[in-house]
C-alpha cells in the first residue's frame, strides 16, 4: 500500500470517529443519549464552561480573573473560543474546534514521509478514541492532548516551539507539566525547552496581571487542594466497594462547590488531604529514576518516552481526582513511544487502550449505576485502577532497563559508548 492510501485510510478514520462521537455528544435521536442525556457526555462544556462565558460576558465576573478558579487562566481562551458562533452553537463549536486541533496534530503526526511507524501511531491514536468515547472530545483535556502530541514529535527540532506549546498546555490544565520534567530530565536540549516555557508563562502572568487578575494567577492550586475524594479516583476504590458492599460506612455524594461526585467514609479527609504531598513524592521518585538512567549515558529516544508516560501515569494514579477525562492524558507519551521505539512500545499500547474501553464502559452510559455503587461497576472501574498501576509499573522498569543497558554498553565500550548512544538517538530520533 502505498503511502498516500495509507494516509486516505488514516484521515478517513479520523473524520468518522470526529463526526461519530460529535453526534453522541450532541445527541443521537431516539435512543436517549446525548447533550441532555445519559451521563452527560457534553455536560460539562455546555452546562458549565458555557455559563462561565456567560456570565463573564455578562459582566458577572471572569473566573481565574476576579475570582479563584479550577483551572489556569490560559483556559479561558478555548472557553471564549467556543462561543464564537454564538450561545445556542457552543458545543457544536467546541467539538469543531477539538476536532481542528486534533487534526493539526495528527497532520504533524502523519508528516510528509509517513512512515510506517507513524501511521501505526496515527491508527492506534483513533482507535484509543473511539474506544475512550465522547469523553475524548467533551473536556478541557481535549484541547491540551494534541498540544502536547505535536510538542513531543517537534521536540528533537524544535525545542523551543515544544516548550512553548507545553507550557500554554500546562496553563490551561496542569498535566502537560509531567511532559516538561521528562523532557527536562531526558534531553541535552533542556534549557530550550525550560526558556521558552518561562517566556510563555511570564506573557500569560503579565495579561492575567494587566487584566486585575494577579491575585488568583494560581487560584487553580488551593482550588484542587480545597476538594475531596473523587469517586473515580484510584484511592477512593476502597470506599465505593463499602458503599457497594453496604457496610453502611461509606457513601457517594455530590459536591455542589466542585460540581462532581465524591465519597465519604472512614478517614476520607486525611486520605485526600496526604494524596496530594503522596503525589509530588512519587513523581520526585520516578524523576529520579530516571535521572539516574540519564546519568549512565541512557539515549533520550529510550529514555523520554517512558519517562514521560511514568510521570503522567504517576499524576493520575495519586490523585484525588478521577475523571474519564484524564485517561486522554495517555495520548502523547504512547503516540511518542510508538513513533520513536516502534513495536517495543506495544504492552503499554495495548494496556492504555484496555484501560480507555474500561473507562468507556463506565462513563457515560452507566455512570448512573456506579452512582449507585453498582459492585459490577466498581469492579470495572477498580480494573481500570489497577491497569494505571500496571502501566506505570512498565515505565518505570522501561526506564531503569534503558539505565542498565547504556551502563553496561559503557562498561564493555568504554567511555566513548555513551556518546555514541546519544548520536544514534538523535539519528533516530529525526529519522521518525
Amino acid at each position: 500500500m502505498s503511502a498516500v492510501s495509507r494516509s486516505i485510510g488514516v484521515w478517513g478514520a479520523f473524520v468518522l470517529v470526529h463526526v461519530s462521537l460529535g453526534w453522541i455528544c450532541l445527541g443521537m435521536p431516539g435512543t436517549g443519549i446525548g447533550a441532555y442525556a445519559i451521563g452527560l457526555p457534553l455536560g460539562d462544556v455546555t452546562l458549565v464552561y458555557q455559563r462561565w462565558v456567560e456570565q463573564a460576558l455578562a459582566g458577572d465576573g471572569i473566573p481565574g480573573i476576579d475570582g479563584r478558579w479550577v483551572y489556569p487562566a490560559a483556559a479561558l481562551l478555548p472557553l471564549f473560543a467556543a462561543m464564537a458562533a454564538g450561545p445556542e452553537n457552543y458545543g457544536l463549536t467546541w467539538l469543531l474546534l477539538v476536532t481542528v486541533l486534533n487534526a493539526a496534530a495528527l497532520a504533524v503526526l502523519l508528516g510528509r514521509h509517513r512512515s510506517p511507524r507513524r501511521v501505526a501511531a496515527a491508527w492506534w491514536w483513533i482507535a484509543f478514541t473511539a474506544a475512550l468515547g465522547p469523553i475524548s472530545l467533551a473536556r478541557i483535556d481535549s484541547i491540551t492532548v494534541p498540544l502536547a502530541i505535536i510538542a513531543l514529535l517537534v521536540v528533537a527540532k524544535h525545542p523551543r516551539l515544544a516548550g512553548t506549546l507545553l507550557a500554554l498546555a500546562t496553563w490551561i490544565k496542569v498535566w502537560p507539566a509531567a511532559i516538561i520534567a521528562a523532557i527536562v530530565i531526558a534531553s541535552r536540549r533542556r534549557w530550550d525547552i525550560v526558556v521558552a516555557g518561562l517566556v510563555t508563562s511570564a506573557v500569560i502572568a503579565l495579561i492575567v496581571t494587566a487584566a486585575g487578575g494577579s491575585e488568583f494567577l494560581f487560584g487553580f492550586v488551593a482550588e484542587q487542594a480545597d476538594r475531596g475524594l473523587q469517586i473515580e479516583a484510584p484511592a477512593a476504590s476502597w470506599y465505593l466497594w463499602l458503599a457497594a458492599l453496604g457496610s453502611g460506612s461509606s457513601a457517594i455524594y455530590y459536591s455542589t462547590e466542585i460540581l462532581t461526585f465524591q465519597v465519604q467514609g472512614p478517614n476520607v479527609d486525611t486520605v485526600a488531604a496526604i494524596l496530594t504531598p503522596v503525589s509530588a513524592v512519587a513523581a520526585a521518585g520516578v524523576a529520579l529514576i530516571g535521572l539516574v538512567a540519564v546519568r549512565r549515558g541512557a539515549p533520550v529516544v529510550q529514555v523520554l518516552p517512558p519517562l514521560a508516560l511514568a510521570l503522567v501515569v504517576t499524576l493520575m494514579l495519586v490523585n484525588k481526582v478521577g475523571s474519564p477525562q484524564f485517561v486522554t492524558w495517555l495520548v502523547a507519551p504512547v503516540v511518542l513511544g510508538i513513533v520513536w521505539r516502534g513495536r517495543r512500545y506495544l504492552v503499554p499500547a495495548l494496556i492504555a487502550l484496555a484501560v480507555a474501553v474500561l473507562t468507556h464502559l463506565v462513563y457515560p452510559y452507566l455512570y448512573g449505576h456506579l452512582l449507585r455503587a453498582d459492585p459490577v461497576l466498581v469492579a470495572i472501574l477498580t480494573v481500570r485502577n489497577l491497569g494505571y498501576a500496571v502501566l506505570l509499573g512498565w515505565a518505570i522498569v522501561a526506564v531503569a532497563q534503558a539505565g542498565r543497558r547504556a551502563s553496561g554498553s559503557r562498561a564493555v565500550s568504554g567511555p566513548t559508548a555513551g556518546v555514541s548512544m546519544e548520536t544514534q538517538s538523535r539519528s533516530e530520533t529525526a529519522h521518525h
